[in-house]
């Protein structure tokens, strides 16, 4: 499996859209390709070696989704895999089902409602390399999670806390933006102590890019939102249910 990054409006939202292929097929998918003016180029230069077979959304917002109908003009024959929400969608796979990627990578999609009622994380395992890979839009975030904007802390908690969580702890993230330094800053204030926070504290100070560079397993030692069951986040919240935890949590960094 090879994943090539496209970060999209860097210095504003600061998206990624992602370019997945199979490495012995060539076939290819592209996720989020929100900003058709910094994906199409790179799907021009790459499609003289891909065999490019659809775009798959993490949900629907404009930032996500946005680009699918001018990404189909230019390549009209494109499945367009996503939430039933999403712009021009062909088809939304239920939760839990698979679908692959050429012959050796395997989709399954985790539908995780709360940042919107349509976002569903695509979970990948290559059969040939072992490597398993989770892309999860604005749901999960390295440090971080999305706002509830559709949902609420039940729906969170158990979008990160029991469907995430269940991945294997070596599955890499690669979220929908650019947002651990904030998150970390938000850390900090709550979970100072903790070496795992330090541990992102050095990393997101030392590189620009963090996507794929963290793991499932990661997660649950430094993201305060995947530790709602922990002594330390229901003292920092002053509730006890872990999905009163992760609201409270919710407000706390959108006040922050």
């Amino acid at each position: 499996m090879h994943i090539l990054s496209i970060p999209m409006w860097v210095g504003s939202s600061n998206n990624y859209a992602y370019l997945v292929s199979d490495d012995e097929t060539k076939d290819a998918v592209i996720i989020d390709p929100a900003n058709p003016p910094e994906v199409l180029p790179v799907l021009e230069d790459k499609s003289k070696s891909l065999n490019l077979t659809a775009i798959i959304n993490t949900h629907h917002h404009w930032d996500h989704a946005g680009g699918n109908k001018k990404i189909l003009a230019a390549y009209p024959n494109l499945l367009v895999i996503a939430g039933k929400d999403s712009e021009a969608v062909s088809t939304t796979p239920s939760h839990g089902s698979t679908f692959s990627i050429g012959k050796n990578i395997q989709v399954t999609a985790l539908h995780t409602p709360c940042h919107t009622q349509d976002s569903i994380c695509w979970y990948m395992e290559d059969k040939a390399t072992d490597d398993r890979v989770v892309f999860t839009g604005d749901t999960l975030f390295i440090g971080g999670c999305g706002k509830f904007f559709e949902g609420n802390g039940t729906e969170m908690n158990k979008a990160l806390n029991e469907i995430l969580a269940a991945l294997p702890d070596d599955t890499k993230v690669f979220p929908g933006h650019e947002y651990t330094k904030s998150n970390v800053k938000f850390l900090k204030t709550i979970d100072g102590e903790n070496e795992a926070v330090q541990r992102l504290d050095k990393f997101a100070n030392e590189n620009k890019e963090t996507q794929g560079k963290f793991t499932i397993g990661q997660e649950k030692a430094h993201n305060a939102f995947m530790r709602t069951s922990s002594d330390e986040m229901k003292k920092v919240t002053g509730k006890s249910e872990p999905h009163e935890v992760m609201a409270v949590l919710r407000e706390m960094k959108n006040a922050s």
